[in-house]
């Protein structure tokens, strides 16, 4: 079986933050618990629709502070819904905060597909374009992002989607050259940008079909990579996978059928109520008999 590396994730939506700080800093001190995340959502996209969300970089913020181990980070940031340079900023903030621990996760935002995720937008008065222009601007802002963090003198930028003048980044991250870049999406664009910028690539899993689908994907990628010199083997393939609390055995041959198709980045999502010590079980149940 190949090395892999597993996390869990916790939705920040329809739970407390004291039942997520308690999930989170209970994972930091089990070894074989790698990783955790949040994701990027200002409305609940399940359950009450009216219900509670957090922010997600004020409370990875938040849990970067209480935790000492865990590399952290959204899956992933949506990036419509802040400016590249402030959203460079915070993340510089929160890879201080957390010691160097920030893994930075980024897509191109919601699709008008799902109607949950798409109202957020109206709710707070965020432009909604279409998936074309979007990752268009995804691509623009990578390349905005990663010279902030890195760029010894403040610069200009003149795009199609970003204008800055002056720009500059300080303090950087810890991380060098900067906090590794997670990408999540399945288009082809989506992959293409991954090819150039990210460190890391991440999709949905769970079932047969969808790892296949993936699969697919992943060797698209690698001709995205070769297409521009680049060693597919430098971009670390992830994969989320739900938990299942009833039938932990499913989750169990999900991340195998996963490991096998070069999957090495597993993101074991936990669904609230948190059952007790749920941490702890997913180490010994779920991540031990799949090492």
């Amino acid at each position: 079986m190949p090395h892999a590396q597993f996390g869990i994730m916790t939705a920040p939506s329809q739970v407390s933050y004291d039942d997520i700080v308690h999930v989170w800093r209970e994972a930091d001190e089990i070894p074989a618990i790698e990783h955790a995340w949040l994701f990027d959502h200002l409305m609940p996209i399940f359950g009450d629709p009216n219900g509670p969300i957090f922010e997600g970089w004020t409370l990875l913020s938040a849990l970067a502070a209480q935790t000492t181990r865990l590399r952290l980070g959204l899956l992933v940031t949506s990036n419509r819904f802040r400016p590249p340079a402030m959203l460079a900023k915070i993340a510089a903030g929160v890879d201080i905060v957390s010691r160097g621990r920030l893994d930075f996760g980024i897509g191109a935002g919601s699709r008008p597909s799902h109607p949950a995720a798409r109202r957020e937008y109206d709710a707070h008065g965020l432009p909604y374009h279409d998936l074309t222009d979007s990752l268009d601007a995804l691509d623009e802002a990578l390349t905005v992002i990663r010279r902030l963090w890195t760029a010894d003198e403040p610069f200009d930028f003149a795009g199609n989607h970003v204008t800055l003048s002056g720009a500059f980044g300080n303090p950087k991250p810890i991380q060098t050259p900067h906090p590794p870049i997670i990408t999540g999406g399945r288009s082809s664009r989506l992959l293409q940008i991954t090819a150039r910028h990210a460190d890391l690539w991440n999709v949905p899993g769970g079932d047969l079909d969808s790892v296949g689908e993936a699969a697919q994907r992943s060797a698209l990628l690698d001709r995205y990579c070769a297409e521009i010199n680049r060693d597919p083997g430098a971009i670390t393939r992830s994969m989320h996978i739900p938990v299942s609390y009833d039938r932990p055995g499913t989750t169990r041959d999900a991340i195998e059928t996963a490991l096998e198709s070069g999957f090495t980045h597993i993101v074991l999502g936990l669904a609230s109520p948190y059952p007790a010590g749920v941490a702890r079980w997913v180490a010994d149940d779920i991540i031990a008999p799949s090492r």
